[in-house]
């Protein structure tokens, strides 16, 4: 069975497919932190001394039945040993190394030798119980400081001392044989807790070592997934019979043409729709043994939806000769455009001074020749023609100055700059201009709701803007009656905020396509140059505003929203210019409801 290859799931969205392997590493931060080491050294001297006192109380009761021990008071004894030992098994909290108070001590390792002394005394019968001794000497060495461990063996090494000088005459042969084996017992009991806590000492900075490594492995696999979620560079993992083992969220979107969601279990590269040539270039990787690079194009329904450009990596076993795994790293071939693309937006930069003398020049000279012509003509037909020439002269200069602006990225003068300008008003006037000249008809449709709001934007500006977004709705929307909105509405608290959004009927935009959507010299369409919508942006965040992208549904009907949300400008304000309204010559669109603040 094929390594484990652990990929990221997606934050926010949809889970990434996760290996199927058994041992599989779980997720940083959803794995249950086992007890540590000290904790169930804890549970297991506890249990053990609840097990020795249930025998010692056992033993005791035989003793007693048969007559052949000591006194009957010595099952008491047991008895309250035993209900001490459980006590303080289900009482005591299994706290860190050294977290330990001087009474918890007391009360297991002062009780065991106190009760184990008590029966080596008044026990008859022959029954030693000196090697119980060893289980509170283990006991502190291995829980409790050097010290406490030290005390237990000498309380207990001096109870054997005392024990052989009572129970034997002094100068014997028999109390000389107690106190030798005695003091040789004690000895052990030392020599077992200075080398029992010099290895618990070592063990238990080994799990601290390790602990920190987990952390930090549980840290940087948290980073990893971090990062690998956030690339736009799909990451697939594949065995050798084709499933699919791992995808990080931005191959998931690659993938999902059809915009459904992944199957929960397992997933095969034979099985989804128009994966054949990645299939094709995994089985050729693994077949050639080496990595592989290709471009490779997804289809839906028959239909080519895009391209990918895609390149193998294959992984290794722990011997370095058999391949278990092939990563597939792709690219959607129109990002890649994007970015050669934006590297020329940097070049175009760098020949801005020559653009700039090359087109002002011949514009200046027209602008000269124009003035001269405009003095010697003077039929009106003459003069209107001039004055055309004038007017789109200036607008192209003006567009010039745009452009190198922008690829220079010199500082606006900000809104403030701009004398207020009625937002409907301008609206209108530009939307009469744009249908009377793609003959729009019915087509457009525009919902005024901000009599009176004014904002802080060159009208101009404001027509460009404009024209890109209806251009961009006219290319791609039906030919029926009001498949294009153009409305305005106040928004924010207190009306803080104007709303001017052109929505036009049709499909959804694709994830690879929205994200690059500002970005300039990016389009879908080999013919469009891609700074449409880049300089609109560029334009609205010079007076403050936002233009943004959102699927919207209008009416029962989907379809595709720009927006651009501008401050709004006080009506009250002194030195305000004002326009003729122009919406009395706008006509009334019958087929539309007359207000549509409720569906937007």
């Amino acid at each position: 069975m094929a390594e484990p290859f652990s990929l990221p799931r997606s934050v926010g969205g949809q889970p990434a497919l996760r290996g199927s392997a058994a041992g599989d590493i779980p997720a940083a931060g959803q794995a249950d932190h086992p007890p540590s080491g000290f904790a169930r050294q804890w549970r297991m001297f506890m249990q053990t001394r609840s097990l020795i006192a249930a025998v010692l109380l056992a033993l005791e009761g035989f003793v007693v039945a048969t007559g052949t021990g000591g006194p009957g008071w010595l099952l008491w004894v047991c008895a309250l040993h035993l209900g001490a030992c459980l006590g303080a098994q289900w009482g005591l909290p299994s706290a860190e190394r050294g977290g330990r108070q001087p009474w918890h001590w007391l009360a297991t390792i002062g009780v065991d030798v106190f009760t184990f002394a008590v029966l080596e005394h008044f026990q008859q019968g022959g029954i030693s119980f000196v090697p119980l001794f060893a289980l509170p000497v283990l006991m502190g060495a291995v829980l409790g400081p050097l010290t406490l461990a030290l005390a237990t063996a000498a309380s207990a090494t001096l109870f054997l001392l005392g024990h052989a000088v009572l129970t034997a005459p002094l100068l014997t042969e028999v109390s000389t044989s107690r106190l030798l084996q005695s003091a040789l017992t004690g000895t052990g009991f030392f020599l077992v807790a200075l080398l029992t806590h010099a290895l618990a000492g070592r063990l238990a900075r080994e799990e601290a070592l390790a602990q920190s490594s987990l952390a930090a492995a549980h840290m940087q696999t948290q980073v990893n997934e971090r990062i690998i979620e956030g690339i736009s560079e799909g990451v697939l993992v594949v065995d050798a019979r084709g499933q699919v083992r791992n995808a990080n969220p931005a191959a998931q979107a690659m993938l999902s043409v059809d915009h459904s969601p992944w199957p929960a279990g397992r997933l095969w590269l034979s099985d989804g729709q128009g994966w054949q040539g990645l299939a094709q270039l995994v089985e050729q990787s693994f077949a050639d043994g080496q990595p592989l690079q290709a471009q490779v194009r997804i289809e839906s329904n028959g239909l080519i939806s895009h391209s990918l450009f895609v390149r193998t990596q294959l992984t290794a076993s722990k011997d370095g000769r058999q391949s278990r795994l092939c990563v597939l790293f792709l690219e959607d071939l129109r990002e890649v455009e994007a970015r050669v693309r934006t590297e020329k937006l940097a070049s175009m930069g760098r020949l801005s001074a020559a653009v700039a003398h090359e087109i002002r020049n011949p514009l200046s000279a027209i602008t000269q020749a124009n003035a001269l012509l405009d003095e010697e003509v003077q039929s009106p037909t003459h003069k209107r023609l001039t004055r055309m020439i004038d007017q789109n002269a200036q607008r192209l200069a003006r567009i010039v100055d745009d452009i190198l602006n922008v690829a220079r990225a010199q500082p606006s003068a900000g809104p403030h700059a701009q004398p207020p300008l009625p937002l409907d008003d301008t609206v209108a006037h530009i939307a009469q201009e744009w249908s009377q000249q793609h003959q729009a008809g019915q087509v457009l449709g525009v919902h005024l709701h901000a009599p009176g709001a004014q904002v802080r934007f060159d009208a101009e500006h404001l027509r460009r803007v404009l024209i890109n977004l209806l251009d961009n709705a006219w290319r791609y929307c039906s030919s029926e009656a009001g498949s294009i909105r153009l409305m305005t509405r106040p928004v924010g608290p207190q009306d803080s905020s104007l709303r001017l959004s052109v929505w036009s009927q049709g499909g959804p935009l694709e994830q690879s396509v929205q994200r690059h959507l500002f970005e300039p010299f990016f389009s879908s369409e080999s013919r469009s140059s891609g700074l449409g919508l880049y300089l609109c942006r560029e334009l609205c965040e010079r007076y403050g505003a936002r233009i943004a992208y959102q699927r919207k549904r209008l009416e029962q009907q989907e379809g595709n929203e720009f927006y651009v949300t501008l401050p709004a400008v006080r009506s009250d304000a002194p030195g305000q210019p004002s326009m003729p309204s122009l919406s009395s010559r706008w006509p009334a669109d019958t087929s539309l409801p007359p207000d549509l603040s409720t569906v937007i």
